[in-house]
């Protein structure tokens, strides 16, 4: 858990996992791997492991994105024809609003020269297929309201949290029940006001960290 500061972003998407994925066009396979990283040498690190692992491709081809406001990106097109494998990448990780992630796309090629337009289109298609397949998540900066109730409570309040968007991390059942519950940092005053009318103000509430908590967004997603 960490405290807040002021540079911390509300939200970010980034991967929901490691992974690879491949396709095949015209007989050429692609294989793209997406990794987590969170510094340049990570990213460099990555494709270095991978070209390493697939030294008989014809193309490593890679591009990744850094920093909470995407400040650091980088592309390369092992070479390919200039313009038409990382640069097209990259331009998928923006468009889906990624950051902290690099995707490193192995060619086989299979006989069949795709040209320029072909080649954009493939490695492009390559890293949004493997994110679809991947998965994507929601990293929303929340923080951790510790509720105290009495059991005869219990029942409302669940009831109340399963209609809501807001999230149960735990129940602990002791003495009292502390229900833990993750809230969007600026509903905290609003869930707090809720749940005093809804038990009557007969309840007490700490409040905790501030942090960032991951939920799984669906596939396809069109922001």
């Amino acid at each position: 858990m960490e405290e807040k500061d002021e540079t911390m972003i509300d939200h970010y998407f980034t991967i929901a996992q490691n992974g690879e994925h491949e396709i095949e066009i015209k007989k050429s396979r692609f294989i793209c791997f997406m990794r987590r990283v969170y510094t340049e040498e990570e990213a460099k690190a990555f494709i270095a492991e991978i070209k390493k692992e697939h030294w008989k491709a014809n193309h490593n081809c890679s591009a990744f994105i850094l920093g909470e406001n995407s400040e650091i990106q980088r592309s390369s097109d092992d070479g390919e024809p200039s313009g038409t494998a990382g640069v097209p990448m990259l331009e998928v990780l923006k468009k889906q609003e990624l950051i902290n992630v690099a995707a490193v796309v192995t060619r086989y090629f299979g006989g069949t020269k795709l040209g320029a337009g072909g080649l954009i289109r493939a490695y492009s298609h390559a890293v949004s297929e493997a994110i679809d397949a991947i998965g994507l998540v929601e990293g929303k900066l929340q923080q951790e309201v510790r509720l105290f109730i009495d059991y005869s409570q219990h029942g409302k309040l669940q009831n109340f949290l399963e209609a809501s968007a807001y999230t149960t991390k735990e129940t602990l059942f002791t003495e009292k029940i502390t229900v833990i519950c993750l809230v969007d940092e600026e509903t905290v005053t609003q869930f707090i006001e809720e749940i005093t009318e809804l038990l009557s103000g007969q309840f007490t509430y700490e409040e905790g960290d501030t942090s960032y908590h991951e939920l799984a967004i669906p596939s396809k997603r069109e922001r």
